[in-house]
């Protein structure tokens, strides 16, 4: 285990900010591709290449050479910063635009970044110059990149954490998310930096890793997927995890059942939320005074939300429809004209959810506006099946889909994971087709 202090954290930024401006030429407004787990050298490098005027482009490691590929034509990158560990996929790349490519943790980079000075001048972005480039689910083809300002990672800073966590200099952060989604580079990185909290950075997090770094650490404040939470529920009381405060999940939507296996197992609450990459954070989502279990929560402070039709109108209460969102924070494509008429409506982020707004104010997640199942004329949300099939006791997980057929359109696939795999036969696929009619 590697402990930074702040300073730490300043003075390695600064060193290698140096070495980008120095050694590899970095100029302002140049696009840096960040290729790294989640580790403290990568924060150390995203921090630098803001400080010297540099727009981020944060990866997942998973990402291979010809997805990267795709990322630097869109992005126009120029230059990559690496974890020399995950150099393998790196060195194939060959582009135009690119002109560096840095590998951390090699002894010549390493050495460079010591001998330099540890204060740096920052250069002088303005708050609605480009701090960051997110790329959007999918990089084949033309995949979309949402741009934000400087002055939106601030303003992330201000919403969610002081609507739902309530943060202080004693909160331990933690969780699996990668810094190179922004729901990772918020609840990691901005949100704990901001507050003078401590992060724990897990490279290759499991569920036994994760409790383990809760046990260790002291973990305040958490931050995983509704699949993760499902698993930790099932582990949590091998380990001593009473220092967690407040337990945050996005990504998906979080199944009634696993919140309330969740809160049985341990007596805390867990905070859903929603956001997008084209929004930067979570946008809706709940907190002490406003909690009702099932529902993604409220509008976050900074922001409002409505539920629309097709035509933009506003929908009456308890009424599906689609997703509507404006505030703080909003989608800035920087090269799909087509796609932002088509999500940013009167001033409203239309997310391409199916969501309904109930008479207390809280609104329930339904469907992504692509999942909803068409059969035989009937709209049917495939996490609502999933939801009635997780109330089951042998089924551990399921994922619901659309199965074209010619008389219906589509039919209701569900793919299940047994609890005990020796159970699944035919019979017991007719057994379970009887449970969910009685039970849906």
């Amino acid at each position: 285990d590697v402990l930074w202090t702040y300073q730490d954290l300043l003075d390695k930024s600064n060193q290698i900010a140096h070495v980008l401006v120095e050694d590899y030429k970095l100029k302002p407004g140049n696009r840096v591709l960040l290729r790294s787990c989640n580790n403290a050298e990568m924060v150390a490098c995203w921090f630098a290449v803001l400080k010297a005027g540099g727009i981020v482009v944060a990866t997942m490691p998973l990402l291979r050479s010809k997805e990267l590929n795709v990322m630097i034509d869109c992005a126009e990158i120029s230059h990559i910063i690496s974890d020399i560990r995950l150099e393998e996929e790196v060195h194939p790349i060959d582009h135009t635009f690119l002109k560096h490519k840095i590998f951390f943790g090699s002894d010549p980079f390493d050495q460079l970044v010591a001998s330099k000075s540890k204060t740096f001048d920052n250069y002088p972005t303005k708050s609605e110059d480009i701090a960051l480039i997110g790329f959007t689910s999918g990089t084949t083809g033309n995949p979309k990149m949402t741009a934000h300002y400087h002055k939106d990672v601030i303003n992330i800073c201000e919403a969610f954490p002081n609507f739902s966590l309530q943060p202080t200099e004693k909160d331990v952060f933690t969780g699996t998310p990668p810094i190179g989604f922004t729901f990772g580079l918020g609840g990691l990185v901005l949100f704990p930096m901001y507050f003078g909290a401590s992060t724990v950075l897990l490279e290759k997090p499991n569920p036994d890793i994760l409790l383990e770094t809760i046990e260790k650490y002291k973990v305040s404040i958490c931050f995983t997927a509704p699949t993760a939470w499902r698993v930790l529920t099932e582990k949590c009381n091998n380990y001593n995890i009473s220092s967690l405060r407040k337990c945050v999940s996005a990504g998906e939507t979080l199944p009634l059942k696993v919140w309330e296996d969740w809160f049985n197992a341990t007596g805390l609450n867990i905070t859903d939320g929603i956001g997008a990459t084209e929004m930067l954070h979570i946008f809706i989502s709940s907190n002490n005074e406003h909690y009702k279990p099932g529902t993604t929560g409220i509008a976050i402070t900074g922001y409002e939300a409505k539920i629309v039709d097709d035509l933009g109108d506003e929908v009456p209460r308890n009424t599906q429809g689609k997703l509507a969102v404006r505030g703080i924070t909003g989608c800035k494509y920087l090269n799909r004209p087509e796609k932002q008429v088509e999500y940013v409506q009167n001033g409203w982020n239309i997310t391409g959810d199916i969501f309904l707004h109930d008479d207390e104010g809280f609104f329930h997640f339904v469907a992504r506006g692509d999942d909803m199942i068409i059969s035989s004329g009937y709209n049917i949300a495939a996490i609502e099946v999933e939801s009635v099939l997780l109330n089951h006791p042998e089924i551990s997980e399921c994922a619901v889909v659309g199965v074209a057929d010619t008389e219906r359109g589509m039919l209701v696939c569900a793919n299940i994971v047994l609890k005990d795999h020796a159970k699944a036969s035919d019979a017991y696929k007719n057994e379970l087709q009887d449970w969910f009619k009685n039970n849906a």
